[in-house]
């Protein structure tokens, strides 16, 4: 596994790396937003770890940077804000998880390895299947099993928008990102048509004991199906 690290202070870089070589891992350093985010343009990596306050760039515009640019490679948050608005606000501009500082090197690894599961679970094999908990999507066929049972009854859209979702796990999307990025185009129309398909496709998958979709108030929406929003 190749990580890079925003992180601009270098005991904490060094706390990490010693626990990287202990588990295998490659890991690049960077102590600057604007040199991570070239950093980042300029290499294949596995997972990002970012921590929230940077000079040059702070974590959190960078990580809106990198997922605006179309990128989905897991990045998890380093922060010293421990509020649950600031949390949400850092899963909100697209991080996959968050770690509050002062952290175990341990606990660190711990949603290393979580995320990286998650993510290898959310992309298509050989055959085009993904899966996650409680789905299973064939990207070649269209075809979706949600607790083993087929799904039959799902209009082209709303499968476009599952599998949107299910390949983005916990990122909270407002509606304008959801009519462009699958619809496809900048839509100028009404945007309630996003929340009539989320309405039809929590009809057809949730239940009020396993919910999937999520409304993030004054935000948008979220696919996820974890109960505490994490799953270790």
């Amino acid at each position: 596994m190749k990580i890079l690290v925003i992180e601009d202070n270098e005991s904490v870089c060094e706390m990490i790396d010693m626990f990287f070589l202990k588990e295998g891992i490659s890991g690049e350093f960077v102590h600057d937003g604007l040199r991570g985010y070239e950093t980042f343009k300029n290499g294949s990596w596995d997972l990002l770890i970012v921590d929230w306050m940077l000079p040059g760039m702070d974590g959190v515009t960078l990580c809106r940077k990198i997922r605006q640019e179309g990128s989905e490679v897991p990045i998890i948050m380093l922060t010293a804000k421990d509020s649950e608005s600031d949390q949400v606000l850092g899963l909100e501009m697209g991080a996959d998880d968050y770690v509050t500082k002062p952290f175990s090197p341990l606990a660190l690894m711990a949603r290393i390895k979580a995320v990286a599961r998650r993510y290898q679970k959310q992309q298509p094999d050989e055959k085009g299947l993904i899966g996650t908990n409680h789905l299973k999507i064939n990207k070649v066929t269209r075809e979706v099993m949600l607790n083993g049972q087929p799904v039959a009854n799902l209009t082209p859209k709303e499968f476009d928008i599952l599998l949107f979702f299910v390949q983005h796990p916990r990122q909270v999307f407002t509606r304008e990102q959801l009519l462009e990025r699958v619809w496809g185009y900048q839509f100028y129309g009404d945007e309630r048509t996003v929340d009539v398909h989320i309405k039809r496709l929590r009809k057809k998958l949730g239940t009020e004991a396993q919910p999937l979709f999520h409304t993030v108030w004054g935000v948008g929406y979220k696919f996820d199906e974890s109960v505490d929003g994490y799953e270790g």
